[in-house]
């Protein structure tokens, strides 16, 4: 048995988001307003080499910047 968000071929964190994002978008606009500032996040991370810090970094934003270079390159 072939679980539906391994056939459409994305993983399951994936999956997990675009389900949240259906519910909090189904909710009454109260509910809904307060469950999108939960689901936002703010994470930031740095590469590290020869025990120096690099560029600080969006997570949101590098994600997104990755997902745009890899349809440039079709996905390879």
């Amino acid at each position: 048995m072939t679980f539906a968000w391994k056939a459409a071929g994305i993983t399951y964190n994936r999956y997990l988001a675009v389900a949240a994002r259906v519910v909090r978008r189904s909710l009454k606009d109260d509910k809904r307003l307060a469950a999108e500032r939960r689901g936002e996040s703010d994470l930031r991370f740095a590469k590290w080499s020869n025990g120096k810090q690099g560029d600080v970094k969006n997570l949101a934003d590098a994600n997104a910047a990755a997902a745009v270079a890899s349809a440039a390159t079709g996905g390879q």
